[in-house]
């Protein structure tokens, strides 16, 4: 199931805060998802609503590390955060950026990195020295970890090839793990900072998702090793967080138009070390939970198989002409 794509940055959890509550992550897969049916969008009970976003700003001081999409950062620059811009295609990163200067002309300042996360320059660590030079100095406070690829359509595992597979892995780990190790330590040192991690409900919400499996193992990761440093720097003043999005209207999950239960790609921020970002998919994510997970993982098998049996009749449509 994909989730969304695209890449980096954001402001501290606007509710991994002040007022809110540390509760532990699940261990597994959970049965349930946290605090129910509200998450990300409405507090949860006897808390103080989130604080806003420049008020956050302030605390984590002026950029934000994002890896440009449409939604996030005019959101952000709205609250009058800087923001850090990367990416791999160096017209497209210019272009958002110029959009966001005449859109939110008080914005203090917006940079752009190009990064490629699916070359080999990125798993040799040259690309992520890079980065850390490129921002240093700066107190990056919020880093959203959003980079995504996925399957361009449904396929049996022995059916990826090994240029898909490499890429998959270098994109969905190796990018989140390496942009995180250039960031983190300035946080460390600042004793203060947020992390949004976005993982996919095909690795935290359903039992399995079969013909995506390198996808939902990758997201896997990015879901486990958000946990881990939830705990590891929650007393170092540094908020981590995982987001587990179902279907959302991106080119990585082929969706052109956002309905109501297919979101557009925007971040909200929640309570909890994980949770789905768009309230609807909690109450999906409930019924998912109370059902058996065989059931489940027959019902993803057959949408799987048809969205190949469309994805090979377009191959096929395409070596025609």
């Amino acid at each position: 199931m994909a989730g969304t794509c695209a890449h980096v940055e954001f402001l501290r959890a606007a509710g991994l805060g002040a007022g809110a509550s540390r509760r532990e992550p699940p261990r597994g897969r959970p049965r349930h998802p946290p605090r129910a049916l509200g998450l990300c969008r409405v507090p949860p009970p006897r808390q103080a609503p989130p604080p806003p976003l420049r008020r956050l700003g302030r605390r984590h001081r002026r950029h934000r590390r994002y890896r440009p999409r449409h939604g996030v950062p005019p959101r952000l620059a709205a609250a009058g955060l800087g923001l850090v811009l990367v990416g791999r295609n160096l017209e497209k990163l210019a272009a958002v950026a110029a959009e966001i200067k005449a859109k939110h002309p008080d914005v203090p300042e917006v940079r752009t990195f190009v990064l490629d996360f699916a070359a080999e320059r990125l798993a040799a660590g040259v690309e992520a020295e890079a980065l850390k030079e490129a921002i240093r100095g700066l107190d990056v406070g919020v880093l959203v970890n959003n980079t995504g690829l996925s399957y361009p359509y449904a396929r049996y595992f022995h059916e990826v090839d090994e240029e898909l597979m490499r890429s998959l892995t270098r994109v969905n780990v190796e990018g989140v793990t390496r942009v995180t190790h250039a960031v983190l330590p300035g946080m460390v040192e600042r004793k203060h900072g947020a992390m949004v991690n976005i993982g996919s409900g095909s690795a935290s919400v359903i039992p399995s998702d079969p013909m995506y499996s390198v996808y939902a193992a990758t997201k896997a990761y990015v879901d486990q090793f958000s946990r881990c440093l939830y705990v590891e720097y929650k007393s170092k003043g540094i908020d981590v967080q995982c987001q587990v999005p179902l279907y959302v209207a991106t080119k990585m999950a082929s969706i052109r138009k956002s309905s109501f239960m297919v979101p557009s790609a925007d971040i909200n921020i929640g309570y909890e070390p994980m949770c789905t970002p768009y309230w609807p998919h909690s109450i999906m994510w409930f019924f998912i939970s109370i059902l058996p997970e065989s059931f489940i993982n027959n019902l993803r098998l057959g949408m799987c198989i048809k969205i190949r049996k469309k994805g090979l009749a377009k191959d096929t449509k395409k070596k025609s002409f």
